[in-house]
């Protein structure tokens, strides 16, 4: 079905075969200097890479951790896992595609190289959410609104600028990438170990916080900015700007931004038609708007009669939205290998999403117009952000001057339910207060509630 709807026309360039060969790198962080692996027939470097993803802990705390809505009661709707899940399977689908169409073209004589794409979009997408802090965007805005006009402001003031905006533009993206590379107290070096192509795809933003702007938006903190210019220029990314750091896009970042934007999008509508924020006719009509009658006319009709056979109102969403969402992946990824030249050459490229065209693009307008007007403006999406705020808030109030007077009586108690893992000797203001972002950003949104209710007096033990 892929090969049918995709063009596989235009002839690569000599160069593309030595990018590729740099891109897709199985060196691995911490490990740079071993040599051993495992049997190919086992699992590539890449395969290892999601597996060490799948298996960790920080990974499985995302089923406690919000998307959009709430922590499911009697209906189960999105979490942080599920969506980190979903969007590591459409991207596993548009790595593949893409590899198939360079193979196809004649990118590269090395087949085995290009058929790990897939594979290494699949894991960075399973990691894109892992620094998000527990209670969706508001705990990001929480986190930077405590350094931006809390407490913490007086104390960025003995910083230099750049470790402020580290701070006061708190973005899980950057976290995420700590999270994946930093050596945290009594771990190894190298974080998870992983790949620097893994690592690469994960950086939606590459360059340091000094860019961040008005969309708090950048993709390392000072901890790692060496890191990342050691990964990026290993890979061979172009170098934009030295002093603010800024680098090109790794080429597979479009491919797992185009998977996220696809599943929280199409998936936010699905979750809001369960929970009868908008009705079943307004949610068919959304995603029905995605074909269009003249060039999706036979498509159209195969959807029209299985819906003449379904009758279960979620199932009737279910079926429309996995069809939308198959519709989109083989249209970013027709985007991506149109505009791959000038992704190669790092080139400015919009997101694949943005470049939609046709009924797509009508369609993703009014489904991102609904879901900014009902769906993120429900109750009980605001209410959960307004607690998330509140309790973060007060996590950072009180663990902030424990960790920079760990003798203080009280500081000694407090400290004494932090994990071991961010323990830490150095006296450095920077790292101290990075520690606490590690510790707070780290938990679920349960382990929160509970920890800010006892710190509190809200919740005593035997009470």
């Amino acid at each position: 079905m892929f090969e049918k709807t995709f063009n596989f026309e235009s002839s690569p360039e000599q160069t593309n075969m030595t990018k590729w060969s740099r891109l897709i790198s199985p060196v691995r962080l911490g490990f740079e200097y071993r040599t051993y692996d495992e049997p190919e027939e086992i699992r590539t470097a890449f395969q290892r890479d999601y597996d060490r993803i799948i298996f960790s802990s920080p990974f499985r705390r995302l089923q406690n951790k919000t998307q959009v809505f709430p922590l499911p009661g009697s209906i189960f709707v999105h979490n942080r896992l599920t969506h980190s899940l979903e969007v590591a399977s459409v991207g596993r689908s548009l790595g593949n595609l893409v590899a198939l169409g360079l193979t196809k073209r004649g990118d590269t004589t090395d087949v085995a190289t290009l058929s790990e794409i897939g594979t290494i979009v699949s894991t960075a997408c399973l990691a894109h959410d892992m620094g998000n802090p527990p209670f969706g965007h508001s705990g990001e805005h929480a986190i930077s609104n405590f350094f931006k006009k809390g407490n913490g402001k007086s104390l960025l003031d003995k910083l230099p600028e750049g470790q402020q905006s580290d701070f006061t533009s708190f973005d899980g993206n950057a976290n995420a990438f700590r999270l994946l590379t930093h050596t945290f107290n009594g771990r190894r070096e190298g974080g998870f170990g992983l790949t620097y192509s893994t690592l690469a795809s994960v950086v939606k933003y590459p360059f340091e916080s000094s860019l961040a702007g008005n969309k708090h938006k950048f993709g390392f903190f000072q901890t790692e900015k060496p890191l990342f210019q050691k990964i990026a220029v290993h890979l061979g990314l172009e170098q934009k700007s030295g002093l603010p750091l800024q680098f090109s896009r790794h080429p597979f970042v479009y491919l797992v931004e185009a998977a996220d934007d696809i599943c929280y999008q199409i998936m936010d509508v699905e979750d809001a038609h369960k929970l009868k924020i908008i009705s079943s006719a307004d949610a068919e009509s959304l995603l029905l708007a995605f074909f269009d009658q003249g060039v999706d006319g036979e498509t159209l009709s195969i959807i029209r009669d299985n819906l003449t056979i379904v009758q279960d109102k979620n199932e009737r969403v279910s079926y429309l939205r996995a069809m939308v969402i198959g519709k989109l992946v083989r249209e970013c990824a027709q985007l991506f290998f149109d505009r791959i030249g000038q992704i190669l050459q790092g080139e400015n490229v919009p997101s694949l999403i943005k470049m939609l065209e046709g009924s797509s693009k009508s369609a993703m307008e009014e489904v991102k117009k609904i879901s900014v007007s009902r769906i993120y403006k429900d109750p009980s999406v605001i209410q959960i952000e307004i607690a998330g705020y509140k309790i973060l808030g007060t996590l950072l109030e009180e663990f902030t001057p424990a960790i920079l007077d760990p003798h203080d009586p009280f500081s000694e108690r407090l400290l004494s339910i932090v994990p071991q893992q961010y323990h830490l000797q150095s006296e450095n203001l920077y790292d101290q207060l990075q520690t606490v972002v590690d510790f707070v950003s780290g938990m679920t949104d349960l382990y929160a509630l509970d920890l800010y209710r006892k710190i509190t007096g809200m919740n005593l033990p035997g009470m």
